[in-house]
């Protein structure tokens, strides 16, 4: 397994992970996990693909706003919605998470899931990251996805349990880490059943379902997987309570915070970014037993090229 994953530096992350897979998957071994139990989550957002200075989903949110605007100008009168308008980066990443994406959310009103797929697939096509100057869809990160085939390749289920739309996130997951639909937790809009000219179709409401992201993540993580992850990846305090949850069962587990400490090849930041910070997750690391890869001192390469 050493071979399996060539983008991560050798160190005391790799070796960790590497030790707790063979441990867990060697049968008659004392910390064997049987296959059924083998449930690892991942954040999204920071921690499989780049978020900064604004998540993926909210540069999408920017260029469909506008749209929206004009149909309902009372829009206007929310700050998260005004921002974008204005292009006003600054204000949206001083808002409240929830807050930011709630225009990310209202993109999807009135279409259906079909729709909206077709829609985001369309854009991130050819969207590129106003700093990285590349497409979005190039930003998932190297390491990562050699993690997960490696955790796939020994039996565990990879989920992703993100507080992007899930709708959103869907349309890339299988793609670029090779996790399917269904194995894709998220925010949600209310949705209503129709009966279309082409049969049943589901439209998408202009009213928050579900946003996940702290607690919100262990209590969808119950209602959507059914286990208790056995391991975790998160990059933020809002990934916290999902790591911690996961912690908490019995037998091994594992948990990993990735930190952004490389400005030269993606960014440097953790505690100020109040869109996703990382201050409480980093402070008590060491105390829950949660440990922390650096983007810059393990891994050898960020993204594909």
């Amino acid at each position: 397994m050493t071979d399996a994953l060539p983008s991560w530096n050798d160190g005391a992350a790799k070796s960790a992970i590497l030790d707790f897979v063979a441990r867990t998957t060697r049968e008659g071994g004392p910390d064997f996990i049987p296959p059924e139990q083998r449930i690892v989550v991942f954040d999204n957002d920071g921690t499989l693909w780049c978020e900064f200075p604004l998540q993926v989903q909210v540069f999408f949110a920017l260029a469909e706003v506008k749209r929206l605007a004009q149909q309902d100008p009372s829009l206007l009168t929310k700050p998260a919605f005004k921002a974008m308008i204005d292009g006003d980066l600054k204000t949206l990443m001083s808002l409240p998470k929830k807050e930011v994406f709630e225009p990310a959310f209202a993109t999807h009103a009135g279409m259906t899931v079909e729709e909206f797929h077709a829609n985001a697939t369309r854009w991130l096509r050819h969207a590129e990251h106003p700093k990285l100057q590349r497409p979005f869809l190039h930003n998932a990160y190297v390491p990562q996805r050699e993690l997960l085939d490696l955790l796939r390749a020994q039996g565990y289920k990879t989920y992703i349990v993100t507080g992007g739309g899930v709708e959103f996130v869907r349309v890339v997951a299988e793609t670029l880490y090779g996790i399917p639909p269904e194995q894709v937790v998220g925010s949600s809009t209310k949705m209503k059943l129709e009966d279309g000219e082409g049969g049943m179709v589901l439209r998408k409401l202009p009213e928050l379902g579900s946003f996940d992201d702290r607690e919100e993540k262990v209590v969808n993580i119950a209602l959507h997987i059914g286990r208790r992850p056995v391991f975790a990846f998160g990059n933020s305090d809002g990934d916290l309570a999902m790591i911690r949850y996961t912690l908490a069962g019995d037998g091994p587990r594992m948990a990993w915070y990735l930190h952004h400490d490389d400005a030269a090849r993606e960014f440097a930041y953790d505690r100020d970014f109040k869109l996703s910070a990382l201050r409480e997750g980093l402070d008590r690391a060491a105390e829950l037993g949660i440990g922390v890869v650096s983007m810059k001192k393990d891994w050898n390469r960020v993204f594909a090229d």
